[in-house]
């Protein structure tokens, strides 16, 4: 073949790849399709769950959970038309801005009491209350994206990694602070996936995990001595110690802070390999699993739709977590990049912990299952998450 044949051929096969681009049509060029039908499984799978529930938990209320869906919804368009190159450039107001949103629950007039926690918020004159944390966790992406997406992919100090690092303290820190240890796990894991994407050296970031290995062995050491000389709780609270303690021996107290770890390994355990069936979660129905339609809605899961279910679960978010880490490879920008990645931190951590926990793989935290677990706060953020996401793939041609 001659060089005149060579080249004539290559512009029929660009000719041909065009037209195959324009028969896709504008929904996958505006769309990233796998990430759309992840997204839609999970939530009406989610959904049958809590209607299951519904059935025997007058506290799992549907209506809510479908008004959670369609608000979400609604954000979640709203949030893929937006263009979100511009928050690069103001990281220091969003830094405030993530730190004050931390710390709403104790204005006066915003608080709101859930269950005993002070975590929440009540808007005046519509009663609707909010989780604030579950927008901080989406703030704290953005934030630590930005200062990552300054070093241009390799961090060449370690001034630089130090400072980044710290950035990640302050709101991980505030949130410690406002007594939330999993929603902190939550804004440290995804934050610490993006400052190692951000290019620091290797060693710096297997000497950080071994500080902070220390670090923690150091406060569970000190705990009970502090406590003692001070005569309150000041390091780890009393029912933090108690779920660590039965993570390590899960028969250690089965009645008392081991019984929700023991009832969910028997839910899970009971479904067996199809499950029972919809509505024939006796754990869960006769009420022997404590919130089962929120932390534990998992283990109610397996009860109702056995390992197949749970399989057909996790196959659903292996969709969505790598078409989205897909996505972050053709983002337009290093920052947006860095954002796709931290919101991929985001859903891998409270899929592990909240599986793990339900099966005595990781401790007890009040972490929500991404579109399965019933509240209008966690249902509203993910489904945000899912519109900046796909306003990351919309933007993936256009200059950054």
């Amino acid at each position: 073949m001659t060089q005149t044949d060579a080249a004539a051929s290559a512009d029929v096969l660009k000719r041909v790849n065009r037209q195959a681009s324009a028969q896709r049509g504008p929904i996958k060029r505006f769309i990233n399709v796998p990430v759309l039908i992840a997204v839609v499984l999970l939530i009406i799978y989610g959904a049958i769950v809590i209607w299951s529930a519904s059935l025997t938990m007058p506290e799992a209320s549907f209506p809510r959970h479908l008004l959670g869906i369609g608000l979400g919804a609604v954000l979640g368009v709203v949030c893929w038309r937006q263009d979100f190159r511009g928050l690069a450039n103001i990281t220091t107001p969003l830094l405030v801005l993530d730190v004050l949103v931390i710390f709403s629950p104790y204005i006066p007039g915003l608080s709101y009491n859930a269950m005993g926690m002070t975590g929440w918020i009540r808007f005046p004159f519509i009663n609707l209350t909010f989780q604030p944390v579950e927008l901080a966790k989406i703030i704290t992406v953005f934030v630590i994206a930005a200062y990552g997406a300054q070093y241009n992919g390799k961090i060449d100090s370690v001034r630089d990694y130090v400072k980044l690092c710290g950035m990640l303290a302050i709101p991980f820190g505030a949130i410690i602070l406002a007594d939330d240890l999993g929603s902190g796990l939550v804004v440290f894991f995804s934050g610490a996936v993006i400052i190692m994407m951000s290019g620091p050296k290797k060693e710096w970031v297997l000497s950080t995990i071994a500080i902070i290995i220390g670090m923690v062995a150091v406060l569970l050491a000190a705990d009970s001595v502090v406590d003692s000389l001070l005569g309150q709780d000041v390091l780890l609270r009393q029912y933090q110690i108690n779920r660590l303690l039965v993570f390590i021996d899960p028969t250690a107290d089965t009645t008392g802070s081991g019984y929700n770890l023991m009832q969910s390994l028997i839910a899970v355990g009971s479904g067996g390999f199809f499950g029972k069936g919809i509505g024939a979660a006796s754990q869960a129905g006769e009420g022997f699993l404590p919130e089962a339609h929120t932390d534990f809605v998992f283990a109610l899961l397996c009860e109702e739709f056995g390992f197949i279910g749970a399989l057909i679960l996790l196959s659903l978010f292996a969709l969505l977590i790598f078409s989205t880490i897909r996505i972050a490879f053709r983002a337009s920008s290093l920052y947006l990049k860095l954002v796709a990645v931290g919101i991929v931190g985001i859903w891998m951590f409270q899929l592990l912990e909240n599986v793990g926990m339900c099966i005595g793989l990781m401790p007890i935290t009040g972490i929500p299952l991404p579109f399965i677990s019933f509240g209008s706060s966690s249902m509203l953020m993910q489904m945000a998450n899912v519109g900046i996401v796909q306003s990351i793939w919309r933007l993936r041609n256009k200059a950054a």
